[in-house]
């Protein structure tokens, strides 16, 4: 299997999922993560039994998906970073990494004398990357921010999908659905600067925030807003379709599952939806004759489409449209998504093995090099493999039990 990566030590110095997720990447690509977490406390994610009203860990094993995910793959190292007498451990492996990845926030950073002129003064060579909620520069460098808040909320993404006679907010998706997306993010800009690193001799600093992430994902809305010198007017959407193409949009079926139909192009798509639909006579029906009277008579026409979409369950829609050419899909649930049958047969639905032997899967990250699959290995359990990065450093028995009695690693 080709790891890109191969070779790539990253020091990861950071906890929940934002900036994880990255070194979850860089590790299903073939990177060496050493993840540092606090001594005693580990990852303050690690804490975080109930998520969205859910239990966040597995019955009966010790397999917690939300570690897992932004995890996988990696080394824990437990070390109390404010210690002194922990300093050497961190310049050693400092000194052996090719990257510094972090979330703290500057505070943080300049207190325990992890910030880049720090880590640079004992690796010049070393790239060094901040992920944060709103950037380095401006009044809010030291303000800290979760994908709900810098993401979903200042992104523009939560004002994008809430109706504007909504009673509240739309809220995310799914957990940390931000944080995935901006770790996708981080991930490639290590691997530019690794490739810069290579072709200039020159190591990078680079910066990803959650508000930049959330921006570029509403990056249509915003850049039309920016050319219109304002606010975009608030425009409603008809109940059925859209306001020229009754095959665009959602479409609720007999079982309350919903379709969305996205066939652009309805005097392509129209004679095909109405034959597989069983209503040929729609075709010739002087109404619906061609892509200009579709158009004209849009609104019709999606009404007829809701009530033809609304007779049958979700099941038969999905056998009637499964060879058509018409773009289309069924809005699938997590479960479903899982099971994807393209997902699994692209490797994405990607099988490892937890800490207690049982076979589990994971969502793999999206890209893939040589269309081979991501082969993935589970999340370390808390500071798991401390003695073994400290030996691969040189440190003795001796050194290791010193270090432990100083309370300086776990």
């Amino acid at each position: 299997m080709h790891r890109p990566m191969e070779g790539v030590r990253v020091l990861e110095v950071a906890q929940f999922t934002f900036v994880p997720a990255a070194g979850a990447v860089l590790a299903d690509w073939g990177a060496d993560i050493i993840k540092i977490e606090h001594a005693e406390r580990g990852d303050a994610q690690r804490g975080l039994i109930r998520v969205l009203g859910l239990d966040a860990l597995s019955k009966g094993g010790s397999f917690f998906p939300i570690m897992e995910g932004p995890n996988r793959g990696k080394r824990s190292v437990g070390i109390a970073l404010e210690n002194p007498a922990a300093r050497p451990v961190l310049e050693r492996l400092v000194r052996e990494s090719d990257v510094f990845l972090t979330n703290f926030l500057p505070g943080a950073r300049a207190r325990l004398g992890i910030d880049v002129e720090d880590i640079r003064a004992i690796n010049p060579d070393i790239i060094y990357v901040r992920g944060s909620g709103f950037g380095q520069r401006g009044d809010e460098a030291d303000k800290g921010g979760y994908d709900s808040t810098a993401f979903w909320a200042r992104g523009g993404s939560a004002a994008g999908v809430t109706p504007p006679d909504s009673d509240s907010m739309m809220r995310m998706p799914s957990g940390a659905y931000g944080d995935s997306i901006g770790g996708m993010t981080i991930a490639g800009g290590i691997a530019a600067a690794l490739y810069s690193r290579k072709t200039t001799g020159e190591p990078s600093v680079v910066d990803v925030s959650l508000l930049g992430v959330g921006a570029w994902a509403t990056q249509f809305s915003v850049n039309m807003a920016l050319s219109m010198g304002g606010p975009l007017p608030k425009m409603g959407h008809p109940k059925h379709g859209s306001v020229a193409n009754p095959l665009i949009g959602p479409y609720r079926t007999a079982d309350g599952r919903w379709l969305e139909l996205a066939m652009l192009q309805p005097g392509r798509y129209w004679p095909e939806f109405c034959t597989v639909a069983g209503r040929e006579d729609l075709i010739s029906d002087e109404r619906f004759d061609g892509v200009e009277n579709i158009m004209k008579n849009a609104a019709e026409a999606s009404d007829i489409v809701a009530g033809i979409i609304a007779a049958r369950d979700h099941t038969e829609w999905v056998e009637l449209l499964k060879g058509t050419d018409g773009q289309w899909a069924l809005v699938q649930e997590p479960w479903e998504v899982g099971q994807d049958p393209s997902l699994r047969a692209n490797g994405l639905i990607a099988p490892l093995e937890d800490a207690d032997g049982v076979q589990r899967e994971l969502v793999a990250n999206p890209v893939q090099f040589d269309e081979t699959p991501a082969e993935l290995r589970r999340a370390p359990q808390f500071a798991e493999h401390t003695d073994e990065v400290l030996r691969e450093l040189g440190l003795s028995d001796d050194e290791l039990i010193q270090l432990k009695i100083d309370g300086a690693v776990t």
